[in-house]
């Protein structure tokens, strides 16, 4: 009988470990599903601060030193959980502060936020799946780690990959954390830079669209026209190339690393 309990301490054991190893995941997870279900993303757009510019700068020129704390703890929490929303706030900061003033503080922000989420994933899902990983996982792991910088620069650098997913996968693989830091601040200026300068710049485009929404208006009546304003509506495929170059370059590295490890035929 003194057996049983000895041989059942080992999986509660094991169970309790586990749940504390899951419960980080699983709460930044409850976190997303509730700011969804509120629908607080839906709040994040081009056309609600167009709607609110004016109040929105009122509120800056008296609490300049409120409003970039707000904006900046915004940010981390939009970054943290996932909200398709962090391209809106870059354009917001540099159209209520200036891109001088924003860049860093988004640059910051952003960081911070890629932190949490790449710490609870390292320290839970990580740690999970690289005890369950198979040989050819943990190659490519190992393989991802040692150029890591270069690789998180690219994904970085090309905004085509989702930020979160970005944090996530180098949380998997293990990277560390200051390689992990070096590379999203590096990988992130260019394009904070450039948001906040679309930023800066967004008045004439806001006055545009209401003006071409007015004229909707009067010509189809209001039920059948929407005031839409997008970030896709201020990127350029150009622009998109531009980043796509800086990735390229990122990758080159990675690319002579290769070609001098290839054994001659």
């Amino acid at each position: 009988m003194t057996d049983i309990p000895r041989a059942m301490t080992g999986p509660r054991l094991l169970s309790s470990g586990n749940l504390r190893q899951w419960l980080p995941v699983a709460a930044l997870a409850a976190v997303i599903a509730v700011a969804y279900l509120m629908g607080l993303h839906k709040h994040l757009s081009l056309a609600a601060l167009a709607e609110n510019r004016d109040a929105l700068r009122d509120f800056v020129a008296s609490n300049l030193v409120l409003a970039v704390a707000v904006y900046a703890v915004l940010y981390i929490v939009i970054v943290a959980l996932s909200l398709p929303g962090a391209a809106v706030m870059s354009i917001a900061g540099g159209f209520l502060f200036g891109w001088m003033l924003s860049v860093p503080v988004t640059v910051t922000a952003a960081t911070i936020g890629a932190i949490i989420v790449f710490q609870i994933v390292k320290t839970s899902l990580g740690a999970a799946l690289a005890d369950r990983a198979g040989p050819m996982v943990q190659r490519l792991s190992r393989g991802f780690a040692e150029d890591a910088f270069n690789y998180l620069l690219f994904l970085r650098l090309v905004p085509v990959f989702p930020f979160f997913i970005v944090n996530a996968v180098a949380g998997l693989c293990s990277v560390r954390l200051r390689t992990f830091i070096a590379a999203t601040v590096l990988g992130i200026i260019p394009a904070s830079i450039v948001f906040a300068l679309l930023g800066s710049g967004l008045d004439g485009t806001i006055d545009a669209h209401l003006a071409a929404h007015q004229a909707c208006v009067a010509q189809n009546g209001i039920e059948h026209c929407t005031f839409n304003l997008e970030p896709s509506a201020l990127v350029t495929p150009e622009l998109i190339a531009a980043f796509a170059g800086l990735g390229v370059i990122a990758l080159l590295p990675i690319g002579i690393k290769y070609l001098r490890g290839r054994k001659p035929l």
